[in-house]
């Protein structure tokens, strides 16, 4: 079981961002990595399609022999990870946005949360922003169309900033000082966001967090890797391989699958 690889899904490229995270902290795993950009994004689409698309990538890793799965998506983590949990066997990690250490450490009692709506109308972040950001101030932000660019390898497009800078100005009229990234997309984003945002704010996401529980579930169930050897990673999309290998400025091979 130890040397079966890490599954890693999302609705597309962005988990990239979660498995880059996993990656530096555990080099000697091997992983597979599924990007879904055929149903990207997951943030407009019901529970139900949801967990349908879930299972489906869930059931994909599986047969690839995984032995442990990272759902590097706020979306597909909100919605269904309960259910995959309840009728898979083996450990699931989920992602959700950050909004405990930002809730905690704010100066200005104001913070900024962009995500999907998929995210943001869930149960799951309903329930951690209640308990954690009560007596603050919390500006959402529905992050339409950033992932459609960021499928469409439109990372760094003037349409990007112009609807970046649309999505952080009541923010930055509201004072915040922490911006939660609630998409495993947005990293990607943060040149622009560091150049449209006061000095001041700083940005969270949870790629670091992610990938310290990952390692921890791991050695909790004895599956930890420990050969030091040069590990077998793969990537799968049902995309352009071309957006893939952009995000990741590297030689990995990205293999289209129809899934």
């Amino acid at each position: 079981m130890n040397k079966q690889p890490i599954g890693i899904f999302d609705s597309g490229v962005g988990g990239t961002s979660i498995w880059k995270e996993i990656h530096r902290l555990l080099p000697n795993e091997n992983s597979i990595y599924l990007a879904d950009s055929k149903n990207a994004p997951y943030g407009p689409k019901g529970k139900e399609t949801i967990t349908n698309l879930s299972i489906k990538n869930t059931e994909l890793l599986l047969e690839k022999g995984c032995k442990i799965i990272v759902v590097a998506c706020n979306t597909a983590t909100t919605n269904a990870i309960d259910f995959l949990r309840n009728t898979y066997k083996i450990p699931f990690i989920g992602i959700e946005p950050a909004i405990k250490p930002a809730a905690l450490q704010t100066k200005t009692n104001a913070i900024g949360i962009l995500a999907t709506h998929g995210t943001l109308s869930s149960e799951l972040f309903s329930k951690t922003s209640d308990k954690f950001a009560n007596n603050i101030t919390v500006i959402e932000q529905v992050g339409n169309g950033i992932v459609n660019l960021i499928e469409s390898g439109k990372l760094f497009s003037n349409e990007m900033k112009a609807l970046l800078k649309t999505y952080l100005e009541p923010m930055i009229q509201a004072n915040i000082d922490y911006l939660v990234l609630g998409c495993s997309h947005y990293p990607y984003l943060m040149p622009i966001l560091l150049d449209l945002l006061p000095k001041h704010v700083k940005i969270i996401d949870s790629g670091e967090a992610v990938a310290r529980q990952t390692k921890a579930i791991l050695k909790q169930y004895n599956l930890l890797n420990t050969e030091t050897s040069n590990p077998n990673i793969e990537f799968f999309t049902n995309g352009n391989p071309d957006v893939i290998k952009q995000l990741l400025n590297s030689n990995y091979s990205i293999n289209y699958l129809d899934f």
